[in-house]
Order: structure tokens, then C-alpha cells, then sequence
């Protein structure tokens, strides 16, 4: 799984981080230094709250573009998963909670595309990592802060 200075991701996630990150330094960066440039002509700065502003946008701005560029820098490409019998980076699981009956379905990914919402699990969660590895019919007990919860692998896509 990931660690502290490795962030896995599929390729099309880091062409997306790349891109992202292009039009920060070039577009969005043009954009906060001409808001500080006009601010700057409404006078005096220590109570010009539009220079305040502005700079506060472009220190998060500049934030940002160190953190796209240390994930960019520490990323591990993963393609999906070629073994489709085991639950891997690209599967769609469905699972069956043992105890409550109920059925669903989550794609595993790299920690950068995780989405719970969007049924995107990441490989490196508590779930994630329960399911990394096994096979259809198997069932695995994922810790949970209400306890320890057993699912079932329903079917893996790939």
C-alpha cells in the first residue's frame, strides 16, 4: 500500500494531478499576481482588505502547487489489476454485510481518487485493505470503530 512518501494512482489520476497543476502555475498564478496589482492601486495596504485578500489567495495557491508537485514527484503509477480472480487496484467488488444483509458495490483505487461517495474506496483504507487480495466467496472481517464487520465478495469486476 502506500507510504508516507509514495502516493499510488492510476495514470489517468496523474495526467489530471499534471494538468491541474500547469494551469495553477500558469493561468490561476497570472490571475492572483494582477489581483494583488490592483489592490495594490487602491492605496494604502495596512487597511486595504483586497491586498489582504489577495495575498492570502496567493499563499494558498502557492500551497497548493507544492502539494500537486509532491504528489506528481512521489507517485507510483498502478495499473489496474490484470488478476481477476483477486480484489485488486481497478476491481469493482460488490460484498454482502453478514450481519445486516445488505449488498454493495465499490471500486478500489489509489488513496488520490478515493471518493466514498462515489462508491471509489481507496486501496490503502481499513476496507481497502481487507479486500486487497482475496477471491470471490471469501469472506473478510474489516475493523470497524463499531467493531469487527464481516463481508462477503459477492463478484469481482475488472
Amino acid at each position: 500500500m502506500a507510504d508516507s512518501n509514495r502516493y499510488r494512482m492510476s495514470p489517468k489520476r496523474l495526467e489530471e494531478l499534471k494538468a491541474e497543476l500547469y494551469y495553477m502555475q500558469t493561468v490561476r498564478e497570472k490571475e492572483v499576481a494582477e489581483q494583488i496589482k490592483e489592490a495594490r492601486s487602491f492605496g494604502d495596504l495596512s487597511e486595504n482588505s483586497e491586498y489582504d485578500e489577495a495575498k492570502t489567495e496567493q499563499g494558498k495557491l502557492y500551497s497548493r502547487i507544492a502539494e500537486y508537485q509532491d504528489l506528481i514527484e512521489h507517485a507510483v503509477v498502478v495499473e489496474d489489476s490484470e488478476d481477476s480472480d483477486k480484489v485488486g487496484i481497478g476491481s469493482i467488488v460488490s460484498v454482502r454485510d453478514l450481519e445486516t444483509n445488505e449488498e454493495m458495490k465499490y471500486k478500489i483505487v489509489g488513496s488520490q481518487e478515493a471518493n466514498p461517495m462515489d462508491g471509489k474506496i481507496s486501496d490503502d483504507s481499513p476496507f481497502g485493505r481487507a479486500l486487497y487480495g482475496h477471491e470471490l466467496g471469501q469472506v473478510i472481517e474489516v475493523d470497524a470503530p463499531a467493531g469487527v464487520i464481516q463481508y462477503e465478495i459477492l463478484a469481482i469486476e475488472k
